[in-house]
């Protein structure tokens, strides 16, 4: 029987409250089904950002986890396959994805992620960390105007994240989608995770009130944007 395959998708906010709000993280570290989970972050997107690494330790040793980072812009671990196989979990952080993507495909990890995934490892992130798992993604990865952005293909349909709070998401996302620039999918707001189980949509989760999931379809010359109600914190 081949294993669950997980991707949970976060719109924005993950590791953005690391002494607090830890909702979407703890969704996440579950997937694995184990008590102390080793945990993989990967920073491309943000050329290894320091601070970020630091939030992403706190969090998750403050969930029970065993976290690790693979960075790519000081020394890389060899064998890289080798190494992402130690691993329970696989979260990516945001910035900036067209170059992220590049990056990964040099070093062969965009094969090894989805090797990953093929062996039931959970795959997750936000923002570019989003984006990067589904077909097409919204990105503001170029000065101007966002634009679409084929990604790794391992969900179907397309993703935008920020859906609330970067006022030219959602006219952006609508407008592709209208216009067959990408295919119908997912946005969402900060503070929302869309689970995703074996490609298909399994439910949001959110982390604060008042966020929400969103389906985007093409529907004739336009739109139908559904609100998709998120699991909330008890």
């Amino acid at each position: 029987m081949s294993p669950r395959k997980h991707v949970f998708a976060m719109g924005g906010a993950f590791l953005a409250d690391p002494d607090n709000n830890l909702h979407l993280e703890a969704y996440f570290r579950d997937l694995t089904g184990l008590s102390s989970p080793k945990v993989l972050f990967i920073p491309t997107a943000s050329g290894d950002h320091e601070p970020y690494q630091l939030r992403f330790y706190q969090a998750f040793i403050r969930l029970g986890c065993q976290p690790a980072v693979l960075p790519f812009f000081k020394r890389t671990p060899r064998p890289l396959d080798e190494f992402v196989k130690q691993f329970d979990a696989i979260a990516v952080g945001g910035g900036n994805t067209r170059t992220m993507l590049a990056v990964w495909r040099d070093w062969g990890l965009d094969a090894i992620l989805r090797d990953a995934y093929a062996r039931g490892v959970p795959l997750g992130g936000s923002s570019a960390g989003s984006i990067c798992w589904f077909e097409q993604g919204i990105t503001d990865s170029l000065a101007g105007s966002l634009t679409s952005l084929p990604c790794l293909g391992i969900v179907p349909g397309s993703n935008c994240p920020h859906y609330d709070s970067e006022k030219d998401r959602r006219p952006a996302f609508q407008a592709m989608v209208a216009s067959g620039e990408v295919p119908d999918g997912m946005a969402a707001d900060d503070g929302v995770g869309l689970h995703y189980v074996n490609g298909k949509f399994h439910q949001a989760v959110a982390n604060r009130a008042g966020s929400m999931a969103w389906s985007v379809r093409r529907k004739g010359d336009g739109v139908e944007e559904k609100p998709v109600e998120p699991v909330r914190p008890a």
